[in-house]
């Protein structure tokens, strides 16, 4: 019991946060309708919190992925305003926010810099492009239809945000835990120096993993435009934290303290679960912050205590 409850315990804590609400609010969380639109909030979240994922398979965080996503959405609006293809302004976003990942990733792995502090250097300077691009005001108008359908609307019953969020979900899961690029980043993050002596590339693996992080959180900058109409320089201020939290609850989640995506998912979704439900029940947001930040601590330190009894 005691191996199933810390294997399983993160998805179980999740059924019974569902159930609770579900409870609480029959009538308005416990409806199809509402859980459908509980996976497309926690979308965006999800695809974030992903790219961390792969960051931290390597052992590493990155500070920049806020930035990042505000960048995507300012770019890509600036891009179509100077009359460049929606298709070629998208590839052109996540290109240049992979060349910033790829530079955090080289920092962190040639020169053995803190990750904390090199990402939050290269944070800061995309945010500072950022305002620059947009003169630190809103960017709306002049959206395509096109792209406005990528992050609007529904596709066989489920949001459009919901199938990229499966689509992402899938092709990481494939790389992390199915090709060998995955099982070198597991091999980086659990020792570096054992790595290197099996052969395992430590910096182009490391800047490999903070590319596709970056590319990730520059392609929900890009959603997250798309659905609202407009871009914010700091519209994506709210998903360092968040994102980082379902990660950590992820590692609570099907393996022992390793970062990985099903966790990740379970994770967003106990996050997003919690927003929704608290505000159908009419809690401040204040109170809302409160209590998510205190159920994480908990679920994090109910792991510790499980591995503590099982020793």
């Amino acid at each position: 019991m005691s191996r199933f409850l810390a294997r399983y315990g993160t998805a179980l804590a999740l059924i019974l946060i569902i159930a609770a609400f579900a409870i609480a609010s029959p009538r308005a969380f416990g409806t199809p309708g509402n859980l459908i639109n509980i996976t497309q909030q926690m979308a965006l979240l999800a695809i974030v919190a992903i790219g961390a994922t792969v960051v931290m398979a390597a052992g590493e965080f990155d500070l920049a992925t806020a930035s990042l996503v505000s960048f995507g959405g300012i770019l890509m609006m600036v891009l179509l305003a100077k009359g460049v293809s929606p298709a070629l302004a998208c590839l052109a976003v996540l290109a240049v926010a992979a060349l910033f990942g790829a530079l955090s990733g080289y920092v962190v792995a040639r020169f053995q810099v803190l990750s904390f502090i090199a990402t939050l250097a290269v944070g800061t300077i995309v945010g500072g492009l950022t305002f620059w691009l947009s003169d630190g005001a809103t960017l709306m108008g002049g959206l395509p239809p096109d792209l406005r359908d990528l992050a609007r609307g529904t596709t066989l019953g489920l949001p459009t945000q919901t199938w990229w969020m499966i689509g992402v979900a899938v092709v990481i899961w494939l790389l992390l835990d199915r090709i060998e690029f995955g099982r070198r980043l597991y091999a980086i993050g659990g020792n570096k120096e054992a790595a290197r002596l099996a052969g395992v590339r430590i910096v182009p693996n490391t800047m490999a993993a903070f590319a596709l992080s970056a590319v990730l959180a520059a392609l929900v900058g890009m959603l997250l435009t798309g659905r609202i109409g407009s871009a914010n320089p700091t519209g994506g201020g709210g998903y360092l934290l968040t994102a980082y939290a379902a990660v950590f609850l992820g590692m609570t989640a099907f393996r022992d303290g390793e970062a990985n995506v099903p966790g990740t998912l379970v994770g967003a979704a106990i996050i997003a679960v919690i927003s929704n439900g608290l505000t159908i029940l009419g809690v401040s947001t204040f109170l809302q912050d409160i209590i998510t930040g205190a159920i994480i601590l908990a679920a994090v330190l109910l792991r510790r205590i499980g591995k503590a009894a099982r020793v």
